[in-house]
């Protein structure tokens, strides 16, 4: 099939946040990639890894580079439900309660290391997630357009966590997991950390941080998104590929070393995802390296292996694999 063009307009727009990036996040590639499919589909998107790895100062650039409203929740283990949707609050002069509003009434919340806050707060997103409206109190409010979500989690394995529930993983249409950057890319962070000043303020003087040296001017505007979220939903999916996604998420279910396999809402999540990264990669249909290319960050959060098959020794991404092999041989 011959290469296809998108609106050039489209393009640009996110070559621009691509450039963005790329002058204070060193490498990470495939995470902007991924950021990118959540921006354009309205998923919502949970990145995990050890601290360190830049996963809030890319989504700090990220509501940077698009004239969006963002917010930042640092969970913790004594963060109350109230503290992220808002409350009503008695006024004493009139006597009333009135609304205040919480951080979620924004476009782009990064719910920063989201499994050390507790299974009831972790639980508050839930609706907002999925309906895109909060309750307070009697009255039910809509969340502003776009509304998503970026979370970031530490490996539960680590002191504090609480491992997010099954429900909630479904709501994340991906998860993605950074790995420690290469040797070349370690040393141009060292250099670049090493180039920072500092800036004066109040008389004193304060070491400079890579947040510090984000371009506050947006490279988009809001109706640059919009036009890049509809050049999605133009993109072409063959009759081929929706079997295909049907095949795999099939596949999961009946495995003998998967208890709990993926629901309709995987599916959904790879077609989705699918058209955005062909958008990103200048196609407007979609193809089967899409779907391998997505298969981890879609399918793994959203599996569960036996107690058998991990006392075996096998791992989700070791399964996932062997589905993707049995997938491509027709199975």
């Amino acid at each position: 099939m011959a290469q296809a063009t998108i609106d050039p307009g489209v393009g640009e727009f996110i070559t621009a946040i691509r450039e963005r990036v790329a002058k204070v996040v060193v490498g990470q590639d495939v995470v902007v990639e991924r950021t990118l499919i959540a921006l354009f589909t309205g998923g919502h998107l949970l990145l995990q890894g050890v601290p360190g790895l830049a996963k809030t100062l890319l989504v700090s650039v990220l509501s940077k580079s698009v004239d969006l409203d963002f917010a930042r929740i640092q969970f913790t283990i004594d963060l109350l439900p109230s503290d992220i949707l808002g409350s009503e609050i008695l006024d004493p002069r009139t006597g009333e309660f009135r609304t205040r509003k919480g951080p979620i009434f924004t476009n782009l919340l990064l719910a920063d290391e989201i499994n050390r806050a507790a299974p009831k707060v972790q639980g508050a997103l839930l609706e907002a997630m999925q309906e895109r409206r909060v309750t307070i109190g009697d009255e039910n409010y809509v969340l502003p357009a776009p509304f998503l979500v970026i979370a970031t989690q530490n490996p539960v394995e680590q002191a504090g966590t609480f491992e997010l529930p099954e429900a909630q993983l479904d709501r994340f249409m991906l998860c993605h997991r950074l790995v420690y950057p290469t040797h070349a890319e370690e040393r141009e962070v060292l250099k670049r950390n090493a180039g920072l000043g500092i800036q004066r303020r109040d008389g004193g003087a304060i070491v400079e941080t890579e947040f510090d040296v984000l371009d506050k001017e947006p490279v988009g505007s809001g109706d640059d998104l919009i036009a890049a979220m509809e050049a999605v939903h133009k993109v072409h999916v063959s009759d081929t590929f929706v079997e295909h996604v049907i095949n795999l998420v099939s596949l999961t279910r009946d495995h003998p070393q998967i208890e709990l396999g993926c629901s309709p809402r995987a599916g959904i999540a790879i077609v989705k995802s699918a058209r955005a990264r062909a958008i990103i990669h200048g196609r407007d249909y979609c193809i089967p390296e899409d779907l391998y290319a997505l298969a981890e960050d879609v399918i793994l959060h959203r599996i569960r292996l036996t107690y058998e098959a991990v006392a075996d020794g096998y791992t989700g991404p070791k399964v996932l694999n062997t589905l993707l092999q049995r997938l491509g041989q027709g199975a």
